[in-house]
């Protein structure tokens, strides 16, 4: 497990990560998402050691994270870090062999995952040469030759074609399978909240959200949508402990500010005609991402 407790950093006068904690759980994806400037990459680069922290503890495995540690993590930068000129396998097989593989091992790996990312056939050209979407899938297996035993990786769906998306996901699964943690950023909610076991939402510096998206989800306001055979414009009069957040003709969509009020709420309505619908409505990581970040 990767833990982060109270990991700051600043510059100068600007406090970019302030006392972020949150855990990366074996064998489970971890979602990392907010805004352009909400700290995550400088977090990321603090648990790669790129960054020096200010204050706070990152923990592998309970004890204080080390250099070798850090060594054995895939790690995919938000600047990526590919030689222009040199061809493809020669690039890859060079960083696989800084980790500590053998030339024939290492080159035997890449070739696997070229052929999983459908680049087989360009592992002898340059990385200028491959559109930047490919250059994305290079990065990554960048990232995953060496058998990590965690991977941290910035933006990695960024740039990617749909096929590319469920190769990626694909690997990163089988990677939890084999319990290793895997912490990743992205803005694309949608994916997010597909793909992650867990996710943490920053704003500003610091966590203002952890947890599953059926936490996350329940933790959020409660809402129901109410549906009539007529006009549901006396909602908005409706007894104390309901909020009317919006209502179009026959649909009233409120929120139950006091507990228990949505059980009055509806016989109000079945005695004024017919109930179409009366359903609690879940909401999206989309808003509740909005809601948290405000």
């Amino acid at each position: 497990m990767l833990q982060l407790r109270d990991l700051t950093r600043r510059f100068g006068d600007i406090t970019a990560v302030d006392g972020v904690s949150f855990d990366v759980s074996d064998g489970q994806l971890t979602g990392f998402v907010g805004g352009n400037g909400a700290g995550k990459t400088t977090t990321m680069r603090m648990v790669m050691g790129v960054l020096a922290r200010d204050e706070g503890t990152i923990l592998w495995n309970g004890a204080p994270v080390t250099v070798h540690d850090q060594r054995r993590f895939g790690y995919m930068p938000e600047e990526r870090g590919l030689y222009p000129k040199q061809p493809v396998l020669d690039q890859l097989a060079y960083l696989g062999e800084l980790h500590g593989m053998t030339g024939r091992d290492a080159r035997r790996s890449i070739m696997e995952q070229l052929e999983r990312f459908g680049l087989a056939d360009r592992a002898k050209d340059r990385v200028e040469k491959l559109s930047l979407g490919n250059q994305q899938r290079v990065q990554i297996i960048a990232a995953l030759i060496a058998e990590p035993a965690a991977l941290i990786l910035d933006e990695p769906f960024s740039g990617l074609d749909p096929d590319a998306v469920d190769s990626m996901t694909d690997i990163l699964r089988e990677h939890t399978v084999r319990g290793i943690p895997v912490l990743f950023s992205s803005h694309q909610l949608d994916l997010v909240q597909r793909l992650c076991d867990r996710l943490t939402i920053m704003a500003r510096g610091r966590v203002v959200a952890s947890g599953t998206v059926s936490e996350l989800q329940a933790g959020g306001p409660t809402r129901y949508k109410l549906t009539l055979g007529g006009d549901a414009g006396w909602v908005r009069d409706a007894r104390h402990g309901v909020h009317v957040v919006d209502v179009d003709g026959p649909t009233a969509l409120v929120e139950i500010v006091q507990e228990g009020t949505e059980q009055p709420l509806l016989e109000e309505a079945m005695a004024r005609g017919p109930v179409r619908e009366f359903a609690r409505v879940i909401p999206a990581l989309s808003e509740i991402y909005r809601e948290v970040t405000a």
